[in-house]
C-alpha cells in the first residue's frame, strides 16, 4: 500500500487516506464560500421526472459501458456474456459511487470475473485496458469540446488548435508505439513494455475492435453530460446547453481526479469554479454538482441489489 512518511513524527499515512482528506478538503472549502444552501435546494428540487431520466440515460450508458468491457475481455481471451457484464458493471458503479476511492467497483468486477474465468491477472488487466479507454476518449471529447464550444475555460484559438493537435498526437503516437514490434530482451522494462503493447494492440487497438469502443465511449460521454445539464436544470439554470456542455465536461474531468470521497469533492470545486467564472454563479455550480451527484446515485440503484443479491448467495465472494 502507497504510504506517505512524515519525518519529522516518523508517521506513515496511507494514500487512500491523504486523498479523502484532500476531498474533504476541498468540500469544506466550497462549502465555506458558498454555503450549504444550494446543496440542499438542489436535492429538494430533484422530482420524479428528473430521476426517472437520469435512470434511463443510465441503462443506456451501462449498457455500453459492459459491451466495451465485453469487447475486451473477448481480446484478452476471456469469455464474458453482455448480460452478466451488465449486471456486473451496475454494481461497479453503485460500489464506486457509494465507496471511498472511487474504483472498489472496478477492482471487485475484475476480481470476480478473474475468479470465474480462472485468470485473474488477465481479467484485472481487461478492467484496467477499457477504463483505460473509455477516459482516453472523454479527455479527447472535452478539449475537442472546451476548444471549440463557448466556455470560461476555453483558451485563445490558437492554443485551442494547439490543444487538439496535441491529443491528436498523443493518441496517433500510443497506437502507432502499441502496433510496433515490441522489444525483446529480459530486462524488467522491456517486459512490461511487451505486455502492456501486446494488450492494447490486441485488445484495443485491433481493427475490429476499437471502433466499437471508441462508439460506446462516446455514447457514454454523451450521456454522462446529458445527464448534467438535467441537473443544472433543476437547479433552475438558463444556460444555452452549448454553455452546459463544455462546462458539464471539464466537471466530470475532475471527477477523476484521485482526491474524492466517492466522487465527492473536486467535481463540487471544478463546478463551483467553472459556473462562477461563466457568469453563473458558484452556488449554481455548486448545486449543479449535487444534484448530478444524487442523480447517478439514484440510477445506479439496480447495482445495489445485484450487490446484495451476490452477498446472499456468496457472503465470502
Amino acid at each position: 500500500m502507497t504510504t506517505l512518511t512524515l519525518p519529522a513524527a516518523g508517521w506513515r499515512v496511507p494514500a487512500w487516506v491523504v486523498r479523502l482528506l484532500a476531498g474533504a478538503t476541498v468540500l469544506a472549502v466550497v462549502a465555506w464560500h458558498v454555503g450549504t444552501g444550494p446543496a440542499l435546494a438542489s436535492v429538494r428540487g430533484l422530482d420524479a421526472r428528473s430521476m426517472g431520466a437520469a435512470a434511463a440515460i443510465a441503462v443506456l450508458t451501462t449498457a455500453c459501458c459492459a459491451w466495451r468491457w465485453t469487447l475486451v475481455a473477448r481480446a484478452v481471451g476471456l469469455d464474458l456474456r453482455w448480460r452478466t457484464a451488465l449486471a456486473a458493471y451496475y454494481r461497479s458503479q453503485f460500489l464506486n459511487l457509494t465507496l471511498p476511492g472511487g474504483v472498489v467497483g472496478d477492482l471487485h468486477r475484475g476480481l470476480h470475473h478473474g475468479r470465474a474465468a480462472g485468470d485473474v491477472g488477465r481479467a484485472l488487466r481487461a478492467v484496467l485496458l477499457e477504463r483505460t479507454a473509455g477516459q482516453a476518449v472523454q479527455l479527447a471529447v472535452t478539449v475537442a469540446a472546451v476548444a471549440l464550444l463557448p466556455s470560461p475555460v476555453r483558451p485563445p484559438a490558437p492554443v485551442s488548435a494547439a490543444l487538439i493537435v496535441l491529443v491528436a498526437l498523443v493518441l496517433g503516437t500510443a497506437v502507432v508505439l502499441a502496433r510496433r514490434r515490441p522489444p525483446a530482451g529480459p530486462a524488467r522494462w522491456a517486459r512490461i513494455v511487451r505486455a502492456v503493447s501486446s494488450a492494447l494492440r490486441d485488445a484495443v487497438l485491433a481493427r475490429p475492435i476499437w471502433p466499437a469502443v471508441a462508439l460506446a465511449s462516446v455514447v457514454v460521454v454523451a450521456g454522462h453530460v446529458l445527464t448534467f445539464v438535467i441537473a443544472a436544470r433543476v437547479v433552475g439554470s438558463t444556460a444555452p446547453t452549448t454553455q452546459l456542455v463544455p462546462l458539464g465536461l471539464f466537471v466530470l474531468l475532475a471527477m477523476g481526479v484521485p482526491a474524492t470521497i466517492a466522487g465527492w469533492g473536486p467535481r463540487e470545486g471544478a463546478a463551483a469554479w467553472a459556473f462562477a467564472a461563466a457568469g453563473l454563479t458558484a452556488a449554481q455550480g455548486l448545486g449543479t454538482a449535487v444534484a448530478y451527484g444524487v442523480l447517478i446515485l439514484v440510477a445506479s440503484l439496480p447495482g445495489g441489489a445485484v450487490a446484495l443479491v451476490g452477498w446472499m448467495r456468496d457472503p465470502h465472494g
